[in-house]
C-alpha cells in the first residue's frame, strides 16, 4: 500500500508541478493552445494564484513524508489539490469538455486516495 501511495504522490506531484509551472509563466492564450482550456473564464491574477497553489501542493505531496517533517501535511496537500480539481472539473463542464472533466475526476480520485491512505 505504501508503494502505491508513493507512486500516486509522485505522479500527482509531477502533473501539478507541470501545470503550476505553465500557469505561472504562460499567457492565457498559450495555455489554451497547450490544452489547458479551463483557464479561459478566469483572470490572470486568479490563474497565477492557482499556479502557486498547485506548486505548493506538489511540494506538499512529497516533501513532508520524504523528509519526515510534519508528514500530516501530505494528506492536507492532497485534499487541497482535490479542491482545485473540483473547480477545474466545473470549469471544463461549463466549456462542454467531457474528456477534461474525466481527467479532473481521475486526478481528484488519486488525490483522495493519497489523502485517505496517508490519514490511515
Amino acid at each position: 500500500m505504501n508503494v502505491a501511495l508513493w507512486v500516486c504522490q509522485l505522479l500527482l506531484a509531477a502533473i501539478f508541478s507541470f501545470s503550476g509551472a505553465c500557469k505561472s509563466v504562460l499567457s492565457k492564450e498559450r495555455m489554451v493552445a497547450l490544452g489547458q482550456t479551463g483557464v479561459q473564464g478566469y483572470g490572470v491574477s486568479f490563474i497565477r494564484f492557482i499556479a502557486v497553489a498547485e506548486l505548493c501542493g506538489a511540494v506538499g505531496l512529497v516533501a513532508p513524508r520524504a523528509l519526515s517533517i510534519a508528514p500530516a501535511l501530505t494528506p492536507l496537500a492532497a485534499l487541497g489539490l482535490g479542491v482545485i480539481m473540483v473547480g477545474a472539473a466545473r470549469a471544463h463542464a461549463r466549456l462542454h469538455e467531457p474528456r477534461n472533466v474525466a481527467v479532473n475526476l481521475v486526478l481528484l480520485a488519486l488525490c483522495l486516495f493519497v489523502a485517505i491512505g496517508r490519514l490511515a
